[in-house]
């Protein structure tokens, strides 16, 4: 939920569908949402295959936090299975209860020997684990199944093929009370991928391109539409919360500006310095839909050969993206303290915090 209720207020946006607005003026650097996922699972093919798995981390399989190499004893596994393994006994007695419950466990095991499985490729496998997660999500809380269903997501011919094949073979592994359809399986693989977000392993500055540890849907961040110059992003914190903090997996929406009352309040879908053919690319194959925000209304008709320093957002683009190696991850203040506006920035994707100069100097004037 929001941290401050009277934040954000959900309208009806023509064009646009749902999406939040700023109830009040917001600060620059304030969260206005923090959420915990309904369904988180593992990006990780079901089935291993002959190729080495792109990651180099193994991980917690509830807080997907990376296990500590130098103390491998502190690693527990499942009791029923030899697949799943838990950074805590605190993640392991939740996990039992709630994404790796008995009936998960049985059913991924034997998802993993099913041959028809191996067969396919490795992102119908992961599409597998969000099924069973949302077929667990059904027998456990069906009123965060309603959450997910009421999002934006229609499925298309491909989504209705898995979803004949996913459903054929895991339906028969759900208790006998479940009534899961495929349909309703076509209509939740809709829904994950077009409100799925991504949790990421660290970042480093040496590359190679950091890959994907896990899937999470977060029914009120899934609200927040685009922008190609956004107002605010998201954060995570999946290293660096204390060992044992359940929430290490929640969505942190935070400002990078301020925004006066009524103002949408979007994010970027993916980092702001994309160029417009790739924004262009990316939104309409993963989101469906065309943007017609006035970064993209002049990128469309600029020179390929025009100066950067030329260019109108040039300004934006160098003050809210980060300049580290290997991340152009996006910049926002550290949340105001006794409402003052802090002066440094922190990046979203690689963590880094530096001290915003413009602001400071402000500050200064100001006082």
């Amino acid at each position: 939920m929001a941290d401050s209720s009277s934040a954000l207020r959900l309208e009806q946006i023509p064009g646009k569908g749902r999406g939040w607005i700023a109830a009040r003026p917001i600060k620059a650097g304030q969260i206005v949402l923090r959420e915990s996922p309904i369904i988180l699972y593992s990006a990780i093919p079901l089935i291993s295959h002959s190729e080495p798995s792109c990651s180099s981390f193994s991980y917690c399989d509830y807080c997907f936090r990376i296990f500590a190499p130098a103390l491998p004893e502190s690693i527990l596994s499942c009791p029923l299975c030899p697949h799943a393994r838990f950074c805590s006994e605190n993640c392991l007695s939740t996990a039992q209860k709630s994404s790796h419950s008995s009936w998960v466990c049985q059913a991924l095991s034997l998802l993993r020997e099913s041959s028809s499985l191996l067969e396919q490729p490795p992102e119908r496998q992961v599409q597998a684990r969000f099924v069973v997660a949302a077929y667990n999500l059904a027998i456990l809380s069906p009123s965060d199944l309603q959450s997910l269903l009421s999002l934006l997501g229609t499925p298309d011919s491909t989504v209705v093929f898995a979803a004949q094949f996913l459903h054929s073979l895991i339906s028969s592994l759900c208790p006998p009370q479940t009534q899961l359809s495929v349909e309703l399986t076509a209509q939740l693989l809709a829904k994950d991928r077009l409100n799925s977000f991504c949790l990421m392993e660290p970042y480093s500055p040496d590359g190679p391109q950091r890959s994907i540890k896990a899937y999470a849907i977060y029914p009120e961040a899934s609200l927040f539409n685009h922008a190609c110059l956004p107002n605010a992003c998201r954060f995570g914190y999946l290293e660096g919360t204390a060992p044992g903090d359940a929430r290490n997996t929640d969505i942190i929406i935070r400002t990078i500006q301020d925004i006066p009352e009524g103002t949408e309040v979007c994010i970027s879908y993916f980092r702001i310095n994309r160029d417009y053919d790739t924004r262009k690319k990316i939104l309409m194959q993963d989101y469906g839909f065309s943007c017609k925000c006035e970064r993209c209304k002049i990128e469309a008709h600029w020179s390929a050969t025009a100066s950067n320093g030329d260019f109108p957002h040039a300004y934006f683009l160098s003050k809210y993206v980060c300049d580290r190696i290997n991340c152009s991850g996006t910049l926002a203040p550290l949340p105001p303290t006794d409402h003052t506006p802090s002066n440094v920035v922190e990046c979203n994707f690689c963590g880094n915090l530096k001290t915003d100069v413009a602001s400071e100097q402000a500050l200064a004037a100001k006082n």
